[in-house]
């Protein structure tokens, strides 16, 4: 840096310092400047926090936001083309619902029906997916454009503006010692950069129906994504319901239980363990449709004989004292 600009950096520097800390009062800007000022302040603030709480309502998921930018930074940093999308909370939970849906069976009602919503679901978030694409081709993207050209420039020249009132203030407070034409020539300095600023502020504001346009665009965009989910949700209501009054009239099925089977010990002296081995014969009935009980009678017998004979086996022997 020069001198001269040493110099100027110096002087900047002390009047600050003197308005700070010793109160001094500065070069005061019209309040029509001021008002410009204030609503170009605004717009600024406005932009930043629209684009940011756009997002959010397209993306509301914080962690698969960060995922995704760093996925989309990988993908240039490779020179990628296609990065990955958001992963829409309909197209999970269209994904769970087919997979359980075709496990259970679409033959059954209610794995069909999960098939069924399951797919529309998956529909919802492809159109969801038109939607962040459209809001971010007509809303974000030009509010961005606005933020990073326009209002980047415009805070350029105010701070241009700012640095020339404090150095032609140091320099007016100090005529004498400084030469008058240091002075004058800070002053045009002055007066020229407060008309940049001006001017680029007044027609920021007054083109501001590009922006009124940027949102009709949004709400466009939030519209069409509506009406498709309105006709996919239409579609799968009428569909539920033709399968609820199908369900309604079939003849539903009356449960038919198995018999039971029936245990036959067999030979007692080929089971010494009184092991048994089951027998779907049904029980004998005689001529008059009545149950016939001689064989249970003669299994009950069977029973009874192994069960003395385990008793005598089993019980302990005696020993007579002598």
């Amino acid at each position: 840096m020069s001198v001269a600009g040493l110099k100027k950096q110096f002087y900047k520097a002390s009047q600050m310092v003197s308005e700070k800390v010793g109160g001094a009062e500065g070069t005061k800007l019209d309040e029509e400047f001021k008002d410009l000022e204030r609503k170009v302040d605004v717009t600024n603030k406005a932009v930043i926090e629209v684009i940011s709480k756009t997002s959010e309502y397209l993306q509301p998921n914080p962690a698969s936001r960060a995922k995704l930018s760093m996925l989309n930074t990988m993908s240039k940093i490779r020179g990628q083309v296609k990065s990955p999308g958001y992963p829409q909370a309909e197209g999970l939970l269209g994904e769970c619902m087919a997979k359980y849906g075709r496990e259970l069976g679409e033959d059954t009602n209610f794995g069909g029906a999960l098939v069924d919503v399951g797919e529309s679901m998956k529909r919802l978030a492809e159109v969801k997916d038109s939607l962040d694409i459209d809001v971010k081709q007509n809303f974000i993207d030009p509010l961005q454009g606005l933020s990073d050209k326009d209002l980047r420039e415009i805070q350029h020249h105010l701070k241009k503006l700012e640095g020339r009132r404090l150095d032609y203030d140091y320099k007016k407070k100090r005529q004498g010692k400084i030469p008058d034409e240091e002075v004058r020539q800070a002053l045009e300095k002055f007066h020229e950069s407060k008309e940049v600023a001006e001017i680029s502020m007044y027609n920021l504001l007054e083109t501001d129906i590009e922006q009124v346009s940027q949102l009709s665009s949004l709400v466009e965009s939030q519209l069409q994504y509506h009406k498709q989910a309105v006709q996919i949700l239409d579609e799968l209501s009428d569909k539920l319901r033709d399968r609820m009054k199908e369900a309604q009239t079939r003849p539903r099925k009356e449960y038919v239980p198995k018999p039971k089977p029936v245990i036959d010990f067999g030979d007692t002296n080929e089971q010494s363990n009184g092991g048994f081995t089951p027998s779907s014969v049904p029980p004998m009935r005689n001529a008059g449709n009545a149950l016939d009980l001689r064989p249970v009678r003669e299994r009950h017998i069977v029973l009874c004989a192994v069960a003395a004979r385990w008793q005598g086996v089993m019980r302990p022997p005696v020993h007579v004292l002598g």
